[in-house]
């Protein structure tokens, strides 16, 4: 027997499954078949609910997942919801099903593959009419994943048939009709896997071209991000890395490394693997606050498990670990009956009121529904928990197994001399810290298990059969166990993953903190008061509105995170119930904590913004609790840390010596001087102030200096949603006033005076001496106005 650390397991040798065939690169791990692996205890639990939940009742709850009249049932592909919705679903639904076992859901999916191989046209486009005439390949890509399981499942001889016949239908595009806009260009991805993975089942060399013209037309991820629209980058960043197993060339593979770097640390400044993206990434929002859409999570999973496979290197599991135990659950409610749009680490009320433009989108995005007020989420999010239960585990080149991502579960694979062995792995993972390993054989034999070991974890223990074994080799760099034995029919293997409690501070935003242990990171435990609302269907919604305090610091012991708290173990709950909710986490860490009162809801309930910090207060500190993030809905896990000495600060934001005769409560005097320039006066992404909903009226907004100053020109850049059907407008006049002592006058024009849209208007006039400034307008009759940006020379 030998156990030593290893960078990841070897590309040499064929495996007993199917791999990349030459002349694509070698992958380290190779995905078993769907069934494969029976996951069990808290994420069957998950499966189960979303059998039994929004997912499993789509045909029911979606007008878009309704048999009868839809596009995708219809043979000639005429029809209604002909788009991404019922592919979406279904690429979930369908994998849900194999995954379980499940014979209801495995027919009901296979009643909808059925109709839509039945579609094939005679030159091999299937699907919705509607979507072939300037060809729009995206929503057919989910379909062709949700057949590819069918496949993995059945070996049903059709589906290769099937894809041949649509991939040539493809190939025989013109130029400037394939992949050539939107979604399908952004997420070409999506396409390219499936005919690799097509490729490497028929060995047909001409969809090596097709797939390197794919990589063409996507967008060019490689040189940058392409999109910063949240869910076209969870999806579309992975391109250059899929890339890699045809072009060989490493640049592709640090491409991916370098989209994932730079979207982090730009927006990804937080708790949850996750970045602010409420549906694009903007400019002046990058606070916890900002939230990222549930398809975003889902697909930003379903990346991380594609790159671990390709490159073997396991930082791309911590990663998906990471969203998936973090970011996804509260993306539902606890039976996963509903779901929202939304989700952020700091969070505390989930109600249906706009919070626009601190987040992006207006209206109801944080409210729990199982309709369609959510509806790209409501169907893609089934394949998030059924993709990551499918890649627990990986065969590996050398016929062994790789364990990928922890979770309790059995899986059955052939192994060494071609054994089938089954694995049963027991574990309370990731509340703690043991997985225990149970090898079942018909005979011995001779094969390599492949344990991964966290980056957060630094001394892995492990043991067979009870007595203790010594790790070989360096660990410097390596995040793999290769364990080599011949095994025997009962043999045991329990690796022990030591989960010590580690505070990180966000430097870079706020200098917050964020508490974590092992895998999973903590928010402040906030009592729920769940609120159903009338929608008027059988499902119900939820508000969820905190009924305990919310706004603590934390109070940190100096120098040392695991004297700052305690481990509190819980009760595990049983399987078939949810560990996913803020009253039955199976851990909780004890700390301090001091009350900020003076950290507030927005008027639009959002929650405040965080101070930056060390925050400075003389109350006194008091017990808090904290639950993983993934149990908390409503969740405070980047936190504002108290300083008692020298260097910290009152609570407030930056000093904004700004005031106006009215401010919308949804909009942000901060906008006035943020130097975030828009696009154009209609520019909805960036922060904006506004009078609304004031209209005709005389209106000022105005400046304060710390210091009496010279000015003698101002810019503003004037808010005007004409383009979108808003009720703000260029003003009919504008003044500048300047403070003399105590008396406003008008400045002396001299020079030019402007009102325009789309670009700043500038007014000069005699240089003044003052201490503060105004800035009056004459509001248009029944329009109301306001202001994108103020300089000031």
């Amino acid at each position: 027997m030998s156990a030593s650390y290893c960078t990841a397991p070897p590309t040499a040798g064929a495996g007993h499954y199917t791999g990349n065939r030459e002349p694509l690169v070698a992958e380290p791990l190779m995905k078993l078949p769907i069934g494969s692996i029976r996951p069990a205890g808290w994420l069957r639990t998950q499966l189960e609910l979303m059998r039994d939940g929004m997912v499993g009742h789509m045909e029911e709850i979606s007008p878009w997942c309704r048999f009868e009249g839809s596009a995708w049932a219809s043979a000639t592909g005429e029809g209604e919801h002909g788009w991404e919705e019922l592919p979406y679903w279904l690429k979930g639904y369908t994998d849900l099903g194999y995954v379980l076992g499940d014979r209801e859901v495995v027919a009901r999916a296979q009643r909808w593959l059925g109709a839509i191989m039945a579609s094939q046209r005679p030159d091999g486009y299937f699907g919705p009419e509607s979507n072939r005439k300037d060809p729009d390949l995206w929503p057919n890509m989910l379909a062709l994943a949700a057949l590819r399981s069918h496949y993995e499942a059945t070996g049903d001889a059709r589906v290769l048939w099937f894809m041949k016949r649509y991939f040539r239908w493809q190939a025989a595009l013109p130029e400037g009709r394939f992949l050539h806009a939107s979604w399908q260009h952004l997420r070409g991805a999506d396409n390219l896997e499936v005919i690799y993975w097509l490729y490497n089942r028929t060995g047909d060399a001409w969809l090596l071209d097709l797939a390197a013209r794919n990589h063409a037309c996507t967008a060019r991820w490689v040189d940058g991000i392409a999109s910063w629209h949240g869910v076209n980058f969870a999806q579309g960043f992975r391109e250059p890395g899929q890339f890699f197993q045809q072009s060989g060339q490493r640049s592709h593979l640090q491409a991916v490394e370098n989209r994932y770097v730079e979207m982090r640390s730009l927006y990804g400044q937080v708790p949850g693997g996750m970045y602010g993206a409420d549906e694009n990434a903007r400019p002046g929002f990058t606070g916890p606050r900002q939230a990222a859409e549930t398809c975003a999570i889902v697909e930003m999973m379903y990346s991380h498990e594609e790159m671990v496979r390709i490159t073997g290197d396991p930082v791309w599991a911590d990663r998906c670990e990471e969203v998936a135990l973090n970011s996804l659950p509260p993306c539902m409610t606890p039976d996963l009956k509903g779901l929202h749009y939304l989700t952020a680490p700091n969070q505390v009320v989930l109600d249906r009121q706009s919070k626009a433009p601190m987040i992006q989108n207006g209206g109801d995005m944080m409210s729990y529904t199982p309709y369609e007020q959510y509806r790209c989420c409501q169907h893609n999010v089934a394949f998030g928990w059924p993709y990551y239960a499918e890649r627990l585990w990986m065969a590996t080149r050398d016929n062994g197994l790789a364990a990928v991502l922890y979770s309790p579960c059995t899986v059955t694979a052939r192994v060494g001399s071609g054994v089938d062995a089954r694995v049963t792995e027991e574990t309370d993972y990731p509340f703690d810290e043991t997985v225990r390993l149970r090898v079942s054989l018909s005979t011995t034999d001779t094969f390599p298990i492949y344990l991964r070991v966290p980056a957060w974890c630094s001394s892995p223990r492990l043991a067979v059969n009870g007595k203790r074994v010594a790790l070989g080799g360096s660990a410097a760099g390596a995040r793999w166990i290769a364990l080599r034995r011949r095994w025997s029919d009962g043999d045991v293997v329990e690796l022990t993953l030591p989960m010590a409690v580690r505070v990180h501070r966000w430097r870079t935003n706020r200098n917050t903190a964020s508490v974590s242990r092992g895998p999973l990171t903590f928010s402040l435990m906030v009592a729920e008061d769940w609120r159903e609302y009338d929608n008027g269907r059988p499902w119900a919604a939820h508000e969820v509105w905190p009924a305990s305090a919310w706004n603590f610091g934390l109070e940190l012991t100096r120098g040392s995170a695991s004297r700052s708290f305690e481990v509190k173990r819980k009760r595990m709950p049983a399987d078939g119930e949810q560990p996913f909710r803020w009253d039955s986490a199976p851990v909780v860490l004890q700390g301090h904590g001091v009350r900020l009162p003076e950290w507030k809801l927005e008027a639009n309930n959002l929650i405040g913004e965080v101070a930056p910090g060390p925050i400075a207060s003389s109350r006194a500190a008091e017990a808090i609790d904290l639950i993983p993030m993934g149990c908390a809905r409503l969740r405070v896990s980047a936190f504002p840390v108290i300083g008692r000495g020298k260097g910290a600060r009152e609570w407030g934001p930056e000093v904004l010596p700004l005031a106006a005769s009215w401010t919308n409560p949804s909009d942000t005097l901060a906008a006035l001087t943020d130097g975030v320039l828009p696009r154009s006066s209609s520019d909805t992404s960036v922060p904006r102030f506004t009078w609304w909903d004031r209209r005709g009226t005389k209106e000022w907004v105005q400046q304060d200096f710390t210091a009496p100053r010279s000015v003698r020109a101002c810019e503003v850049y004037w808010f005007d949603d004409e383009p979108v059907g808003g009720k703000c407008r260029l003003p009919a006049e504008w003044r500048v006033l300047w403070l003399d002592g105590d008396t406003w006058r008008h400045v002396v024009r001299r020079g030019r005076h402007d009102i325009l849209k789309d670009a700043f208007s500038r007014t000069e006039f005699e240089p003044i001496r003052t201490r503060a400034l105004r800035i009056e307008v004459d509001l248009r009759p029944d329009y109301s106005g306001g202001i994108l940006e103020w300089r000031i020379e």
